[in-house]
Order: structure tokens, then sequence, then C-alpha cells
């Protein structure tokens, strides 16, 4: 086992090539990757390697990837323990099936798994993961479902940031992360799910993920497609309302009406529009929920924007539009999605659409291109 079959991408282009097998250094542990999840951030890091580069650089991390590296990609996956590396917890017997946040630490550097040339990621035989953030998958949770675990950690993040209550949620975008957003607002308890996408196919998964309510943007408003609880949807209607509601108050007399005002706020009773998720990551997108969505809606930022975007400020200014953006998630949020999927409360199984050997990933990558063709693709090292 001194070598493992890997693919590796250079110049946006992939390649099948031996590697040696990694030794798990102190606190590490090493995994036979049983399964592998293509994610839209891997598409991005393909085409967009050199943007990467710079933005990793500019965030402060040096040795994110570069075009002219050999990387192995592949952060989403779960995989069975084969060796344990020194300081590691003799309670983990091998063949144990492991998920772990995509991270590993060199002496006192941190890589991030499947974007770093020194932390070779899933599509591989074999990777290493850090005991510290690695999580044993509990017995009758299937691998394909296990290798679901990240990215729906990073959906959960999304979610617990938004903080929708009993506000609407608006999906903006149905791709794999959009539904995964769907997948987790209705494990929340979220009562109405509005999920917007241009292909009949993703639409389709939207409403077996949990949507609530469904729309092609061209045909339907995703603004007007479900009952706005409360009296604006517009600055003039906020205006309206507020000199409606304070001049009733003030006809009473001695009534304290700006402490019952702020009473309101806290209780919950002041204007608020839905809490929208952003999930394509294309230039314009954000300007024009700005420029539709309600007074007062929440926007979380999702979706991943390689390139640059021009918004009005004004727009999102004048109506109070509070802007949210996300990455990633914390351990404890990652081992509370796979709780989720072991207990059944989330079944992840409507987004995997396909299942490819490391040989095809180049037609994998061009596949999830077509929103018609698949959602989720994973990669079996096997095949």
């Amino acid at each position: 086992m001194s070598t493992m079959k890997a693919a590796v991408v250079q110049q946006g282009e992939f390649s099948v090539t031996d590697l040696p097998v990694p030794t798990p250094g102190p606190g590490q542990l090493l995994l036979r990757v049983v399964r592998a999840g293509i994610c839209g951030s891997d598409l991005h890091a393909r085409s967009h390697t050199a943007d990467l580069h710079a933005l990793g650089r500019d965030l402060g991390y040096e040795a994110i990837m570069s075009p002219a590296q050999q990387v192995v990609m592949g952060h989403e996956f779960v995989g069975e323990l084969v060796a344990r590396g020194p300081k590691t917890k003799r309670s983990w017997t091998t063949g144990t099936r492991v998920v772990a946040v995509p991270m590993v630490k060199h002496g006192d550097e941190i890589h991030m798994t499947g974007f770093d040339v020194d932390a070779p990621g899933a599509y591989a035989e074999y990777l290493l993961v850090q005991e510290a953030f690695a999580f044993a998958v509990p017995d009758g949770v299937d691998d394909d479902k296990a290798a679901f675990t990240e990215p729906l950690a990073v959906a959960w993040h999304a979610v617990r940031r938004g903080e929708v209550g009993r506000r609407p949620a608006i999906v903006i975008g149905c791709g794999p992360i959009g539904l995964a957003v769907i997948l987790m607002l209705k494990a929340s308890g979220v009562k109405t799910i509005v999920a917007s996408d241009l292909s009949p196919t993703r639409r389709e998964l939207a409403r077996r993920c949990g949507a609530t309510v469904v729309v092609d943007p061209r045909e339907q408003s995703p603004w007007t497609a479900y009952e706005l609880k409360g009296p604006v949807g517009s600055v003039t209607e906020l205006a309206d309302f507020g000199l409606s509601a304070i001049g009733a108050m003030r006809k009473v007399p001695l009534l304290p009406w700006g402490r019952v005002m702020r009473a309101g706020e806290k209780l919950g009773a002041a204007p608020a529009g839905p809490v929208v998720f952003e999930c394509v990551g294309v230039p314009g997108i954000l300007d024009q929920i700005f420029a539709a969505a309600p007074v007062r809606s929440r926007i979380v930022g999702v979706g991943v924007c390689m390139e640059p975007d021009t918004v009005r400020t004004t727009l999102a200014l004048n109506k109070e539009h509070e802007i949210r953006f996300v990455f990633a998630y914390d351990p404890e949020e990652f081992q509370h999605a796979l709780h989720l999927i072991a207990s059944g409360k989330v079944d992840p199984s409507p987004l995997h659409t396909g299942t490819v050997g490391l040989g095809d990933l180049t037609q994998a990558f061009t596949d999830l291109g077509d929103p018609e063709a698949h959602a989720k693709i994973l990669v079996d090292p096997s095949l």
C-alpha cells in the first residue's frame, strides 16, 4: 500500500496518477475513501483557480492552490479508518466509517483539504483527516447519505445564521446548495419555503426536498408567490403604515405611544420582510434581490460568486435590508448535520443523481453544468 490512485487537477485539467499513500502524523487518521462529493466550489476552483489563489492570498491563506500545481481536490467525503497517527485515541478501530471537517494541521500550519497541495483531498483512494475534526458515522447510515454531511453542514450554518423564525424563507437558486438549504429549512420547522429556479428538474427536486411553494421566475415572481404576513411590502407602504399606526396611537390621551412602539418592536410586531437565501452566485443576482425583495428583508448570501459584482446599495439602504454572508460551518454544526441524517430527519437522497469513478471526473464536472442532467454527483474511487 505504498501508492494510490488519485485524480489531480492542473491548469484546469484532470488526470489520474499514482501518488504516495499519505502517512498520518500526530493527531491524524488515515481513511480509505468510500465516497466523495463534487461541490459547486470544486467547479469554481477548477475553472477559476487563479482567481481563487488571489482571493486566498488576500484572506491570508498563502498555501491555497494555484493553477500550476497538481492538486487532489475533494472536501466532501466518507471513508473507512485504515491507520492512526501518533497521539490519537486507541478507541478508534480499523474499519470505522468516518466523516470529517476538511482541514488538517501540519506543524503549526492549517491546510484546507482539497484546496491545497499539502492537504490532498478525497478524489483519491486515501486521505488524511484531523482526529479532532473526525466523527464516526452511526450504524445504519449508508455511505451515499453520509457523504452529504459536509454540504448539509454548510446549509445548516446558513439557516442558523438566517434566523428565520416565523418569517417566510425564499430560496433563490435550487442547485445543490439551494436544495440543501431547503432541506435544512424544513428540518428547522420553517412553515413557508418559497423556491425559485429556471430549471424544471431543479424545481421538482425543490418540491421533494420540502419547498412549500415552487416558482419559475420567468412566469411567476417569488416575491408574490406567497402571502406576506404584515402590512408592508414597499417603502411607501412602510411609510403609510407608520403614519396610520402613529396617528391612531397619538389620538389616545396620555398613551405613551413611543414606549408602545418600541415594545411592539421587541415583540416582533414591527414590519419585516422574508429571509432570502441567495444560492446562485452570479453577478447581478444580489442587485435583483435588492430591487425586488420587500422592505426589511434579511438577505443571506450563500452562493459563491467568483467574479466582481455591482450592486446599487441605495436600494438596500432605502429598504433597510439586512445582509449576511455565510461561509462553511463550525464542528458542532458539522456533527449536527450528521445527526440529522442519522436520525432520518433529513434525507439528502433526492440530491444524489449519479456516481462516477476517478477517471470520469472531467465528464462529471461538465455534466454538472447542465441543471437538467444532475444535482449532485458522488465519486467512488473503487470504480
